[in-house]
């Protein structure tokens, strides 16, 4: 599935959560790139144009929604895959994530299927 030299940026505040990714996507020969909180994500943005983003909806600082919008005002990050994750099953969170530009949206605990299906259709459109 992975592709070498391909980055993925993953943004959660959940440590176990985080370890997860970086192992599952680690396992597919992504390079990851592991944040904690909004702010630092937008920080390795400036200077960084990953292949893929995973944010998490609920994190210090700034949400996963708030990096994605953002990210989607510049031009060499408007067509990152986003795939944006959260506990929140409601419809508002899901439009919420719709109108800041995310590709797709997943709901925790993620599956090592549900993680490797939304990989898989999102560089499959890239």
């Amino acid at each position: 599935m992975g592709v070498p030299g391909r980055t993925v940026l993953v943004a959660d505040d959940d440590l176990g959560h985080l370890r997860l990714l970086e192992l599952v996507l680690g396992a597919y020969k992504f390079d990851v790139v592991t944040v904690e909180n909004g702010h630092d994500a937008l920080t390795y943005l400036q200077s960084h144009t990953p292949d893929m983003m995973i944010l998490d909806v609920n994190m210090p600082f700034m949400t996963g929604l708030d990096v994605c919008s953002r990210a989607r005002r510049l031009a060499r990050l408007e067509r990152v895959p986003v795939i944006i994750m959260t506990a929140l099953t409601d419809d508002e969170t899901r439009r919420q994530a719709e109108e800041a530009g995310a590709d797709l949206f997943l709901n925790k605990p993620l599956t090592g299927t549900d993680l490797r299906g939304a990989i898989n259709s999102l560089l499959a459109a890239s």
